[in-house]
């Protein structure tokens, strides 16, 4: 079996479709999508898209799919009153859901395990096997990573959350992160996704920044501009990048 990995898509429909339509032709059987889906500037749009998708389809809940249904089931809809980016992304989501939406996002599977060709049982999960808001990068300690990967019994490892696409091995174990679809922090513009069987393909699609982005605007998301600022326009260095995230890993772990 062949599968198309697509994580972090943060509402941006527009990275949305250029992947799939690259998915459409690279002969897959099947779509892992591994979380952060709605929590964007097109949410309710983004949603559609992955509905369409049908049988298609497994997918994987990330933190930001968990906390726009908490959103939802709160009744917040003032994203302006949230204080917090990833707050004010999730109400800005929820208030833009139906309920179907919601049930839909809430129906997420916290891990999904495929049996690719090969690369044998695969375990697919958002940030960690054990906790999606877990984080690791290619920069993560390898005592750090054994502590994550201790009692997990497949031995290839898919992952997301920190929007960088990397394939490292560890021990027995091979983690990969599929990288972001909308909101990469990989140093230059693009939709990055993962193809894997028999190997492992790390991609990158390109796509119109411009009319995207006009696109993106017009949706009225309150953190539009630093999210594509440093993702899209003028990219953070990936370097800098996992060491944030390190940095955020070990300070959770004191």
């Amino acid at each position: 079996m062949r599968v198309a990995s697509l994580y972090d898509i943060h509402g941006n429909l527009p990275a949305l479709e250029a992947v799939l339509a690259d998915v459409g032709r690279s002969r897959v059987d099947k779509v892992v999508v591994g979380g952060d889906v709605a929590s964007g500037p097109l949410p309710a749009q983004t949603v559609e898209a992955l509905l369409a998708l049908g049988d298609r389809a497994w997918f994987v809940r990330g933190n930001a799919d968990r906390e726009v249904v908490e959103a939802y089931d709160a009744g917040r809809v003032d994203a302006a009153a949230e204080s917090e980016p990833a707050r004010r992304a999730a109400v800005f989501a929820a208030a833009a859901l139906s309920r179907d939406q919601r049930d839909f996002l809430a129906g997420f599977s916290d891990t999904v395990t495929v049996n690719l060709e090969g690369l044998g049982e695969t375990l697919f999960c958002h940030g960690s096997p054990r906790d999606d808001d877990e984080i690791i990068t290619a920069a993560t300690p390898p005592q750090r990573l054994r502590r994550i990967l201790t009692g997990v019994r497949q031995r290839v490892v898919v992952c997301g959350h920190t929007h960088q696409q990397f394939d490292r091995r560890l021990d027995s174990y091979r983690v990969i992160n599929a990288g972001s679809v909308g909101v990469p922090y990989e140093g230059r513009a693009g939709a990055y996704w993962a193809l894997l069987g028999p190997g492992v393909e790390l991609r990158r699609t390109e796509y119109e920044l411009e009319p995207a982005l006009a696109r993106l605007r017009g949706g009225g998301f309150p953190d539009l501009e630093e999210m594509v600022g440093e993702s899209l326009l003028d990219p953070v260095d990936p370097a800098w990048v996992a060491d944030f995230f390190e940095g955020q890993a070990e300070g959770r772990s004191r």
